[in-house]
Order: structure tokens, then sequence, then C-alpha cells
């Protein structure tokens, strides 16, 4: 056990891990067992899919688990699974910023962070700054990236009101799993 601790990467190694047994679980005989329990209620099953899709180490059996559920419209099985996704990363913004409020604040003012910031706005300027970092969060939230990566950009550095972030994940998601859908 303590060797395991001890090992650099163990977050990518769980990530990975997640991505076999997915892969595994959705070949067995298990997954057809579920989609015939979820057959008059597919769209719930792609709203618990969405929810599943706003974490790193759950994304890989939604992904799976939206493949599998084959839905026959995928512009609302999108919208749907982009709802439970907005949910999940509502949620986890509200842990961030009741959790983490003060590591933020002393990250914002230790010196290191304050000389970044004032290198970056002389160089690129305030807004400029503002812009990328959002752009750099919403290209995080539709990307393969774990969500929890740009959360974490909007709830410590940005200053997002929920109901922005809310729309964004909205639609950053609606558009990434259409994207997948379709696919």
């Amino acid at each position: 056990m303590h060797r395991l601790f001890k090992f650099k990467y163990i977050k990518t190694l769980l990530l990975v891990l997640s991505i076999i047994v997915a892969y595994f679980f959705f070949k067995s005989h298990y997954m057809a067992e579920l989609i015939q329990l979820l057959n008059g209620s597919r769209y719930l099953g792609i709203l618990i899919a969405g929810m599943l899709f706003a974490f790193a180490f759950s994304a890989p059996f939604a992904t799976a688990f939206f493949i599998a559920l084959n839905p026959s419209n995928i512009l609302a099985a999108a919208i749907i699974g982009s709802f439970g996704a907005m949910l999940m990363n509502l949620l986890f913004f509200s842990f961030l910023k009741i959790s983490f409020i003060d590591e933020f604040r002393v990250i914002e003012t230790s010196h290191p962070v304050k000389r970044l910031n004032r290198t970056i706005e002389r160089k690129i300027g305030h807004k400029i700054k503002v812009y990328l970092l959002y752009a750099l969060a919403g290209f995080a939230l539709s990307s393969p990236l774990p969500d929890e990566v740009g959360i974490l950009m909007f709830a410590g550095l940005a200053h997002i009101k929920e109901r922005y972030l809310a729309i964004l994940s909205f639609v950053l998601h609606t558009i990434g799993l259409y994207v997948i859908l379709s696919i």
C-alpha cells in the first residue's frame, strides 16, 4: 500500500483503469440487461449519463452509456444529457466555492500570483486576460478534458456567477454531446 501512494501518476492510472473497466462493463451482458430495464425511460438513462459525463472518472462510463442507449433523437438526448452535466457542474462549483474559498483568497494574494497578474495585465491588458481565462475554462468544459479543470478555473479565478456558469455549461455540453452522439 505504501508503494501505491509513491506512484507519481495515480490519478492518470485511475482514469485509464476507469476507461478499461467501462469498456469491459459495456461489452458484458450486464449492459444489455441495464438497457432493457431502461427501455421505457431511455431519457432518464441519458440524464443519468449526463450527470456522470461531468466528472473525469465517470465520463468513460457516461460516453459508453450514451452510445449504448442509441437515442433516436440525438438533439433531445444531447439537451437532456447536458442538463444532467450542468446540474453536476453547478453542484461541484458550489462545493468548491464553499470549501475552497479561503484557499483561493490566499492564492490570489500570494506574491507569485500577484506578480504574474501584474505581468499579464501589463503585457496584454486586464480585459484580454479575463477573456482568455473564460475561453480557457470554456474550452476545458467543452473538450474531453475533465470538467473539474474548467469548474475549478471558474470557481477560483474568474469569479463567475452561477447562472452564467449554468448557461455556459449547458451550451458547451450540448455541443459536445451532440458531436459524440452524431458519430
